[in-house]
């Protein structure tokens, strides 16, 4: 049962039994309390939970990069762009290559002025592909996650397009 469904039902059996509402927003809490929400597979560099089925439905472009590599450093303004038009038709995250922990993580995105999520860990075992050897490398999935390309070098929003299934 999600959360937003125990709270209607709580409140529509809170209003039948107390007149009133008085203790509705208290006892609803304690019901939520036995929600659960589905276990998160893999966060993002601000702590977000995610799923993997969160992202089924939707192409997925995953980009691998790191704060030393130029042509990286090039690209990110051109994915940061189609990250934003692209938004709620494509999903967009990236990789920090170099794979930091804690909130180095979090300065090198800053550094690198980063707008789309970032993988805390490496999804490579997860989407079942290798770590690339060459940076930067932009692998493209489809809507059922099956891997349509994998692009070496810097990738402009024309060299996506051309890759991705035509809507």
């Amino acid at each position: 049962m999600t959360v937003a469904m125990a709270m209607i039902v709580m409140k529509r059996i809170l209003k039948t039994f107390l007149p009133g509402g008085q203790v509705v927003t208290l006892l609803s809490l304690f019901a939520l309390a036995g929600c659960q929400q589905p276990a998160a597979e893999f966060w993002d560099v601000q702590g977000g939970g995610h799923r993997f089925d969160e992202l089924q439905g939707q192409p997925l472009v995953v980009n691998y990069w790191a704060t030393w590599c130029a042509p990286c450093i090039q690209e990110i303004p051109e994915l940061n762009a189609f990250a934003e038009e692209q938004a709620g038709k494509v999903a967009v995250w990236g990789v920090n290559y170099d794979e930091p922990v804690g909130e180095e993580q979090a300065r090198q995105v800053a550094k690198m002025k980063i707008t789309f999520p970032v993988f805390r860990d490496n999804p490579s075992q997860a989407l079942g592909v290798e770590v690339p050897q060459v940076l930067p490398t932009t692998l493209v999935f489809d809507a059922q996650g099956k891997l349509l390309a994998t692009l070496v070098g810097p990738q402009t929003r024309e060299t996506l397009l051309q890759v991705l299934p035509a809507e």
